[in-house]
């Protein structure tokens, strides 16, 4: 029988551990059930109250690594998120690509003019006749979250855009809502106003089976930092040189050469990349 433990989650709170919890995201990561039944009863024996969210994972990601390279790059994806930073900007090319995979034309990092004052938009996505202005709240912990006061700004933003975009006879399309994307959570309130105003969110897990892990893993956009073949240095190398994405990677040869990987290495990497994101599970 399994012994009821409370764990401390990232936002410092105690919570109820669930095994069941723990196999359904190993599961999701295209892992064998033997695998994963394997990892769970490798784990148990470790697991004590009190102990942190994050030792769990290092544990079952060690452990996962061992079975399969690539769901340990799936089930990285989170922490992989917060190793984009420090700055926003490969986060808000991620989101711009996600975008783009669903039929927005998109540019980043965008000087708008508002009626009052001039803003910088992190994505400008247009589909058809609209456009949408887009924010994206990077936080580099996973403890930090958007309260109420985030969206309540970027709201306030966007109106002040939207009044000048669309009185504005030279624009094609209509300036339609305003989104706020970020790689943690919302807060309840913030969801809250968010829905009473009409601004989209789009967090880690938020719309539920919609939010920023969904898209990724149905859409393979997984980051550079995902990759088990790869050294943190040289992930934020290519970050550097404006390589993102891990499917970019297929045409980044020559930028790989350039921080000093050998031809074996690049082999190797090309080989993780193409099993991520082409032979990729539906969550």
């Amino acid at each position: 029988m399994e012994k009821q433990v409370y764990i401390k989650k990232n936002n410092d709170k105690m919570e109820l551990f669930s095994f069941e919890k723990l196999k359904h995201s190993l599961v999701s990561t295209g892992a064998c059930k033997e695998a994963v039944e394997t990892i769970v009863n490798s784990i148990q024996p470790d697991i004590y109250d009190g102990i942190s969210s994050n030792e769990i994972y290092k544990k079952a990601f060690a452990l996962l690594k061992k079975y399969n390279k690539i769901s340990a790059s799936r089930y990285s994806l989170k922490r992989a998120l917060f190793d984009l930073g420090p700055t926003g900007y490969a986060f808000e090319r991620l989101v711009g690509a996600l975008l783009k995979e669903k039929g927005y034309k998109t540019r980043v990092s965008v000087i708008l003019n508002g009626k009052c004052v001039t803003h910088e938009i992190d994505v400008l996505a247009e589909k058809g006749k609209n456009s949408y202005a887009i924010e994206c709240k990077f936080h580099a912990k996973a403890k930090t979250t958007s309260n109420v006061k985030v969206p309540l700004y970027i709201n306030s933003r966007f109106l002040d855009i939207q009044e000048q975009w669309n009185t504005n006879s030279n624009h094609q399309t209509h300036l339609k809502q305003g989104w706020l994307v970020t790689n943690t959570r919302f807060t309840k309130d913030a969801i809250n106003y968010a829905k009473c105003v009409g601004l989209t969110l789009l967090s880690w897990d938020y719309p539920k089976n919609n939010g920023l892990k969904a898209n990724i893993d149905t859409l393979a956009l997984y980051p550079v930092t995902t990759l088990t073949t790869l050294k943190k240095k040289e992930k934020h190398q290519l970050i550097e040189n404006d390589v993102i994405l891990v499917k970019e990677l297929i045409n980044a040869s020559e930028k790989m050469k350039n921080i000093g990987l050998s031809d074996l290495r690049i082999h190797r990497v090309l080989d993780e990349v193409k099993k991520l994101c082409y032979n990729n599970p539906t969550p």
